[in-house]
């Protein structure tokens, strides 16, 4: 890295004011003349191509304030960058600064209280690592590369959703800094109104520096993967819509349309080819669990089941090496009420033309635990639905771009008529504000009067954007 006496004025932003900020920095100022600058403004989806300004690696709370105050002075697009898995590259920004908080990355486990701290920075593999050897699991998402930040922040959906309700649902208190630079604490009992928002509002109000969670007695689960034939698929998902519904909250099990890896653990006979299957986890005792799965085996012979006794950490990591950092990656999503035939034979239509090996279509279900919550208790307005489904368009080669998009938006336009009407926030790409309204409902006018009191020039704006209320 250059001296910043050293550096040119970036885009306006004077030289000298780079300088200063630089100096009250314990961690690293990356500009596009630093060698670090091309692998530092990467993020999770290669699709997303963007410049930033400056690159600031903080280091610690006192790091953010200093960005914060830069950014706010210097009139500066701000991103804010956990993990970097944001569907739509929003931890990234043209011609602004990006506060890369990966450095801030501790966990803390108290086992007598059940209660695990951790920095913004932190990826759920740090979290997990952390939290299995007391036999504790906090719930979150399916990729254990994920940061905690951005699925907490949009409101956390996985393994463990039906068990043990979404990411925001275990989350009791956050430490953040505001567009001003002071530093608060957001709980149920002090600014319980920010606490509200923050829990599914996404990175609408502030930089969280630090997370604190309730967690679960979780250590080792009965899960992994089934696959059935393609042509199976309609029976399959018939039979899962009604059986999802009804099942205890022990057991969850995502759906999923996908193309069977030609490597191992998979059996050569089945490289390549076309699937439906069902990725389970289930936390009940694990000596009724093959009690338990034995009707689900009895009503359709899997041509490939993975299902046995697993560490949790396991199964939440089972699919990073699928999906590694720097792949194409268009995703499209929407919450469903109802799986209805004729969305069945949609499925089935545009399923079977996954464009790549690793497009995909998942069904997340989101009732159990998470739907004994009010839609107004948090952001997350959807508390009725059932699944939230997405489709993904994913391939290594950016020559397939437009291949990837095309079957996605294809897939997603067939299927929109048959949803409830908003998406995920964490599935979304950047898809304007009334897609956002839609997704907050009923609940967003109460999140943009929030955002008009912590944040009302929307310093904050480089995500699924709340704007201020009016008045």
């Amino acid at each position: 890295m250059q001296h910043a006496a050293e550096k040119q004025p970036l885009g306006g932003s004077d030289a000298g004011a780079v300088q200063a900020f630089a100096s009250t920095l314990r961690g690293k100022l990356i500009d596009p003349s630093d060698d670090g600058y091309e692998s530092a403004r990467k993020v999770y989806n290669a699709m997303i191509d963007r410049r930033p300004r400056l690159i600031a690696k903080v280091a610690d709370v006192a790091d953010v304030i200093s960005c914060v105050n830069f950014g706010r002075e210097q009139n500066l697009r701000i991103a804010i960058r956990g993990g970097g898995h944001n569907a739509g590259g929003l931890g990234v920004c043209d011609d602004g600064l990006v506060i890369d908080l990966s450095s801030i990355n501790y966990v803390y486990v108290d086992p007598a209280k059940k209660t695990v701290r951790c920095g913004g920075g932190t990826t759920w593999a740090a979290v997990d690592h952390a939290t299995h050897p007391f036999g504790l699991a906090v719930p979150s998402g399916i990729i254990s590369t994920t940061g905690v930040g951005g699925l907490t922040l949009g409101g956390g959906m996985g393994h463990l959703t039906r068990q043990c309700g979404l990411t925001i649902d275990n989350l009791l208190s956050v430490e953040m800094v505001l567009a001003d630079g002071r530093v608060v604490t957001a709980s149920a009992g002090e600014h319980a109104d920010l606490f509200w928002a923050v829990r599914g509002g996404g990175g609408n109000f502030g930089v969280v520096t630090s997370f604190l969670f309730k967690a679960h007695p979780i250590h080792t689960v009965y899960g992994g993967p089934m696959f059935w034939a393609l042509e199976e698929t309609a029976e399959m998902m018939r039979w899962y819509r009604k059986f999802i519904t009804t099942a205890p909250n022990t057991i969850t099990g995502f759906f999923a349309l996908l193309t069977v890896p030609a490597g191992p653990p998979f059996p050569e006979a089945l490289h390549n080819q076309k699937v439906c299957g069902i990725v389970w986890c289930y936390t009940g005792p694990l000596k009724q669990a093959e009690k338990v799965f034995r009707p689900i085996r009895a009503f359709k012979t899997p041509i490939l089941d993975f299902v046995g006794p697993i560490p949790f950490p396991a199964l939440q990591g089972m699919f990073d090496q699928v999906f590694p950092t720097g792949l194409q990656w268009y995703w499209k999503a929407d919450f469903v009420r109802e799986l209805s035939d004729e969305a069945i034979a949609l499925h089935i239509l545009h399923g079977s033309k996954m464009p790549t090996w690793q497009s995909t279509m998942h069904l997340y279900p989101i009732n159990g635990a998470a739907a004994k919550v009010k839609n107004s208790a948090t952001p997350w307005g959807y508390r009725d639905a059932v699944w939230a489904q997405v489709m993904v368009g994913v391939d290594p080669d950016p020559a397939n771009k437009e291949k990837l998009i095309t079957w996605a938006r294809d897939y997603f336009d067939a299927l929109h008529p048959h949803s409830a009407g908003g998406a995920y926030v964490n599935f979304m790409m950047e898809e304007g504000d009334d897609r956002i309204r839609a997704t907050y409902g009923k609940n967003y006018a109460r999140l943009a009067k929030i955002k008009k009191r912590y944040d009302p020039k929307n310093l904050f704006r480089v995500n699924q954007n709340i704007k201020p209320a009016a008045a």
